[in-house]
């Protein structure tokens, strides 16, 4: 039976690279989504916001909301929201409920926003394997591992272990 220092040693390079690889993975995504605004020439929105309208699709929810489904995992979101409310990609009302509450939903602009990111996500789902040797089983195995990943993390930090 092996130590728990040398289990320690065998899998902290790889720890260290995952973690680095999602860190340049998300870099890698704004710039793809940086890239696909560029290319129409869109400058009021940045890939942070894109991704964030993406998200929203066709659902109607609080800015709470937004966070606790990690659609928006930036520390600003009332900035955010605000400025995509006033450039027209938001549309934004009170809850017949709570009157206190806000609830936004995609703007004419915010769809075109929405359509252009899924037709950038389309492109390379319909390319990936090709191109990137990426076969959908592939990507359900890393899923799994960064889902465990993500729950771990959750735990580590919920239960301060």
């Amino acid at each position: 039976m092996t130590s728990p220092a040398i289990r320690t040693a065998e899998i902290l390079p790889a720890y260290a690279n995952t973690i680095h690889l999602v860190e340049r993975l998300h870099r890698r995504l704004m710039d793809l989504v940086t890239d696909a605004l560029d290319r129409v020439k869109i400058v009021d929105v940045n890939a942070v916001q894109a991704i964030m309208l993406y998200n929203i699709a066709d659902q109607e929810l609080t800015v709470s909301e937004l966070r606790a489904r990690d659609y928006y995992t930036g520390s600003n979101s009332s900035y955010n929201v605000k400025k995509l409310v006033d450039g027209g990609f938001l549309h934004y009302s009170k809850s017949r409920v709570d009157r206190r509450t806000v609830r936004i939903s995609l703007g004419e602009r915010g769809k075109e926003i929405h359509a252009l990111v899924a037709k950038a996500y389309e492109k390379h789902a319909a390319t990936v394997e090709e191109l990137g040797g990426i076969q959908a089983a592939d990507f359900d195995a890393v899923n799994r591992s960064l889902s465990r990943l993500d729950r771990f993390w959750s735990h580590q930090i919920e239960y301060r272990l």
